[in-house]
């Protein structure tokens, strides 16, 4: 597997703090990569480093297997930036815009014309080829910046918070093209802080926080790092102390709180958890409602791992 990005003991300081502490990752082709984290904790900075916008203290970057310069045109030829704050230019139209962002690397007038178009098709932006950002909705402008990102075809596309204050529709297309990018070939890195988005699309994630990378692997394997693997709610009127001591009893049961008419059952491990939890209420001839069970999202891990669930953590 060919590693398109090699971070090592990136070390990154303003003054007392430390925005990136010792941060290591490797990135492979053909993956799309969460970088998963509240805002502060080093995501945008990492990204900056990574493009040589950003000077740091110690470690390494190697990107397709050079080592990444200010001055390193070749390599940035091959990477496309979404950042989370839409750069175009207000007085050119979307082709304009399209056009002007591929021809800083596309010489070739018939090539970047294919490239420009293709661009527009695939963000289905070609109802709006005329117009200006500011006659753009919140979505199109996303995804205008994201065409103006992609078009020269980049093999690597970073795609900083590129959902962040658009409608639902704009996020589902958004989402449904990078995985179409992904598809093609293209090796993506994807920050975020909204846990679907990156649960829905990444191949890989890397957890964040305070500047170190706290977990790493698949969103399987992030959930199986924790205690939790199943919650289990039950609507009932009633529960005799007695029973929750049952409950709290049973195998892979490691906490069983009633309290608002709601029965909360957390389980580690096991498979029939559900069934044990009926049984024992049937069992004391106690009558329920709606039962449901939920398996764990990342963000419990995200909870268990800092203490802390991400969205309280956001600015």
């Amino acid at each position: 597997m060919n590693t398109v990005v090699k971070i090592e003991n990136l070390v990154k300081r303003y003054g007392d703090l430390i925005a990136l502490d010792h941060l290591c990752l490797d990135i492979y082709e053909g993956e799309v990569f969460g970088l998963l984290g509240p805002n502060g904790s080093g995501k945008t900075t990492t990204i900056n480093c990574l493009l040589s916008l950003l000077s740091y203290d110690k470690g390494s970057i190697q990107i397709f297997g050079k080592e990444m310069t200010p001055v390193s045109y070749d390599i940035k030829k091959d990477i496309g930036i979404i950042m989370q704050n839409v750069a175009v230019f207000d007085e050119l139209t979307v082709f304009e815009n399209i056009d002007y962002f591929c021809g800083l690397y596309i010489t070739d007038k018939a090539k970047r014309k294919q490239y420009v178009e293709e661009a527009i098709e695939f963000t289905g932006l070609n109802d709006f080829k005329k117009f200006y950002p500011k006659k753009l909705s919140g979505g199109l402008l996303r995804r205008l910046n994201i065409a103006c990102g992609i078009a020269h075809k980049p093999k690597l596309i970073i795609l900083d918070e590129p959902t962040v204050a658009v409608d639902p529709q704009s996020r589902n297309k958004i989402l449904e093209g990078i995985q179409e990018l992904n598809r093609n070939g293209t090796t993506i890195i994807y920050t975020s802080h909204y846990m679907e988005e990156i649960e829905q699309i990444c191949t890989r994630i890397a957890i964040m926080d305070k500047g170190r990378k706290i977990a790493e692997g698949t969103k399987d394997q992030l959930k199986r790092m924790i205690k939790n693997t199943e919650t289990i709610t039950t609507e009932l009127l009633e529960l005799p102390d007695n029973v929750l001591s049952q409950i709290s009893a049973l195998p892979h049961v490691y906490s069983a709180d009633y309290s608002g008419d709601k029965l909360t059952v957390c389980c580690s491990g096991g498979k029939h958890n559900l069934i044990r939890v009926l049984d024992v209420l049937q069992k004391n001839d106690l009558s329920f409602g709606r039962v449901y069970t939920e398996l764990p999202t990342l963000n419990d891990v995200f909870l268990e791992i800092t203490g802390t669930a991400l969205r309280d953590k956001e600015d």
